[in-house]
């Protein structure tokens, strides 16, 4: 035990913690965006869920670290291209992203109304919980992957990820919140989604697209409807 009281692991911690909070931020995107259809009442409920479903999930695959392992390794080619196991999990809940986020703006754009949502209030729910616990999985391997190179002890890397989650959960009420209060940011969720999916697909096939890219679009298009949002409220 002494032996993880270093001040290398700590660094290790500290820095792995940080980069578990940065590659969260798709995770707490689309939880966001799932839980704004539940009704009010069980809502926080959900997303706290979800974030624990995330971290109870990250965890079993860091003790699962031979199956990550495996599922680094080739399956099989497609023009020259060795395909993974990884690679068809993140194809799969790339086109899963695409498609919900998808179905989600026309439902904000044609949708029936709330006068259904009563009816379907527990499925919702239900529904809810297992998407979240599908994309968990997808969301996860990076992150665990990461850690795995990063961190020679697994205590280490369970105690990151449960910290990355810890500030997650603190931080992901204020943005949901935010987010159910303004529909052009709803939209703009949605749109992340699909960036978001788009870069899963290209991972899948090989593509290898830098995380800055994405984060410095999202970060960017954010800063612009708050600039909006804010020059209504002047106006108005």
């Amino acid at each position: 035990m002494l032996e993880l009281l270093t001040f290398e692991n700590l660094v290790a911690f500290l820095t792995l913690t940080a980069l578990e909070i940065v590659l969260g931020i798709d995770n707490i995107v689309f939880v966001v965006v799932i839980t704004g259809r539940l009704h009010e009442n069980v809502r926080d409920k959900a997303r706290r869920l979800g974030l624990a479903m995330a971290m109870i999930t990250r965890i079993l695959l860091l003790l699962g670290i031979s199956l990550i392992m495996r599922l680094t390794a080739p399956l099989f080619s497609v023009f020259e291209h060795a395909v993974t196991g990884r690679d068809l999990v993140l194809l799969l809940g790339g086109l899963f992203l695409v498609a919900k986020a998808t179905f989600e703006i026309h439902d904000k754009i044609e949708g029936t109304g709330a006068a259904e949502l009563p009816k379907k209030a527990a499925a919702s729910y239900l529904t809810a919980v297992v998407q979240i616990a599908i994309l968990d999985i997808v969301f996860s391997l990076d992150s665990v992957i990461t850690a795995v190179g990063m961190v020679q002890y697994v205590p280490i890397m369970v105690l990151a990820i449960v910290a990355a989650v810890a500030v997650m959960l603190l931080f992901s009420g204020p943005v949901s919140r935010f987010v159910n209060c303004h529909p052009t940011i709803q939209m703009l969720a949605f749109s992340f989604l699909i960036l978001v999916g788009v870069f899963l697909m290209a991972e899948g096939l090989g593509k290898h697209i830098d995380r800055g890219y994405i984060y410095s679009a999202m970060a960017f298009s954010l800063l612009v409807e708050l600039l909006n949002i804010r020059m209504r409220k002047v106006a108005g």
